[in-house]
């Protein structure tokens, strides 16, 4: 859903939606007043569902939040930076500004995510369940994706407006302002700690369980240097016997693979649906120039980053191709091109996968110093092909995890904030800059993006990020 609106939090749109139709499989809001919505289970289960709906539209997890999670980072580029009208090659150079669109978007499609959802949780306790079970799972997997959406906000831009009332007139937020980001993370903190109680252990496709939310909790405090908390929830994760690495990595992607064991938290996509409207476009546009239809060149992996994988490595063979013919772009093969059309990739994004568990308690452990982080380390590497680490400091393991995580994730959005998160972000990318004689030097006000512009404009009690 395209809406232009320059308001903080969109009007409630999901009075007028029609929900995402496909594999969730529940019956979508066609025309009902607020006054009187909501008002059985059906009607909040497709609440429910355009919240998760939201996930997709305008490309929020399909395409935009792997490119900012990923581009500014040193391992992928833009092919032409003035392709979408910059909108991702600003990432590049450092050079976005506060009318780039893509910044406009994701705060827009974050916020209306966050206002469905809260409509759902000021609702759902007054309506009646079948299952007082499902009511409360329900519950649960809305606290996981505010908590998501605020996390990547917070991330992004900083300081954000924090609401979790829901409402009628958009005007009622003017003059709140932006919410200390302190002050987010406790609230984020809060809603996952709901969100572990009140999930299931077991997982359904397309739904976040406990799992997930133990995770992404995890993965929020790490975020703020608390890993000893981070320790405690990947170990529940680690111990529950849920989630299993897939023998290969080309086992984990795909359509045919979707819903497999290593996966804790997915955006799901269909193509062929509604149009062509359901489908992921990253497949498409995370291509060189004329490879496939729509291809934009976003996101394309460096030569520089391919030859540092190892020899025996498996990785490098299943997601990293060149079409050496056509073009000599290197191009990840995590995603699938639809015979349907461009913009129409039929395989799910993942967001949250067991591997990430892995490394990212391997990193807890060592920070810790507790025994033996590099078990988790090797469990990613052998499914890879390579052998043990040879690390054994917490310096040289602190550096041989890094590493891994670049091999292991490369496409999926995450060397940005891996390099927020471990406070390297400054003196790689200057670094980086340096050795490739590229004339940018990065500082502290580049670790976030402006907030939009359209923002601004609307409510004088929003402020610009400094450097904007």
């Amino acid at each position: 859903m395209n809406i232009k609106q320059n308001i903080i939090y969109i009007t409630i749109i999901l009075l007028v939606l029609t929900a995402c139709s496909h594999k969730l499989d529940i019956d979508p809001i066609t025309q009902k007043s607020a006054s009187n919505f909501y008002s059985t289970e059906q009607e909040i289960e497709s609440a429910i569902t355009g919240a998760y709906a939201q996930l997709q539209n305008g490309g929020l997890y399909g395409l935009d939040l792997i490119g900012v999670g990923e581009i500014p980072g040193e391992d992928t580029f833009e092919e032409i930076a003035a392709n979408d009208g910059g909108r991702f090659g600003q990432l590049d150079d450092f050079s976005t500004n506060p009318i780039n669109d893509l910044v406009g978007d994701i705060w827009r499609e974050s916020y209306e995510g966050i206002q469905r959802i809260n409509i759902v949780l000021n609702r759902i306790n007054d309506i009646e369940y079948d299952n007082s079970a499902v009511k409360t799972n329900r519950i649960g997997e809305m606290q996981f994706l505010r908590g998501l959406l605020y996390f990547n906000l917070v991330r992004l831009y900083g300081d954000v407006p924090l609401t979790l009332e829901e409402t009628t007139n958009p005007s009622d937020y003017f003059g709140q302002g932006r919410t200390p980001a302190a002050t987010v993370y406790s609230q984020i903190e809060s809603d996952l700690s709901d969100a572990v109680q009140n999930l299931p252990t077991g997982k359904s496709a397309g739904r976040p369980a406990k799992g997930a939310a133990q995770a992404l909790l995890a993965d929020v405090q790490m975020n703020q240097g608390k890993y000893s908390d981070a320790v405690t929830n990947l170990a529940a994760v680690v111990n529950s016997g849920a989630y299993s690495l897939m023998p290969t990595t080309s086992d984990i992607f795909g359509i045919a693979n979707e819903g497999n064991s290593e996966i804790l938290f997915e955006v799901q996509f269909a193509s062929g649906v509604d149009g062509n409207n359901e489908g992921e476009p990253a497949a498409s546009q995370f291509r060189p120039s004329g490879t496939t239809a729509n291809a934009k060149g976003h996101n394309l992996p460096s030569a520089e980053f391919v030859a540092l994988f190892e020899s025996g490595d498996t990785r490098k063979d299943d997601y990293v191709g060149i079409d050496a013919a056509a073009n000599p772009f290197y191009f990840s093969l995590k995603y699938e091109v639809s015979g349907t059309g461009p913009d129409d990739g039929g395989n799910d994004h993942i967001v949250i996968r067991y591997a990430d568990v892995l490394l990212k308690y391997a990193e807890a452990l060592n920070e810790t110093g507790e025994a033996n982080p590099a078990q988790y380390l090797n469990m990613v590497r052998n499914r890879a092909g390579l052998a043990n680490t040879t690390a054994t400091t917490q310096s040289d393991l602190r550096d041989a995890i890094e590493m891994e995580r670049r091999f292991e994730f490369i496409g999926e959005g995450h060397r940005w904030f891996d390099l927020k998160r471990t406070g390297k972000a400054i003196q790689t990318m200057n670094a980086w800059f340096a050795a490739n004689n590229i004339n940018v030097t990065i500082d502290a006000d580049n670790l976030i993006l402006p907030v939009p512009q359209s923002q601004l404009d609307t409510d004088p009690a929003i402020t610009q990020n400094a450097g904007y």
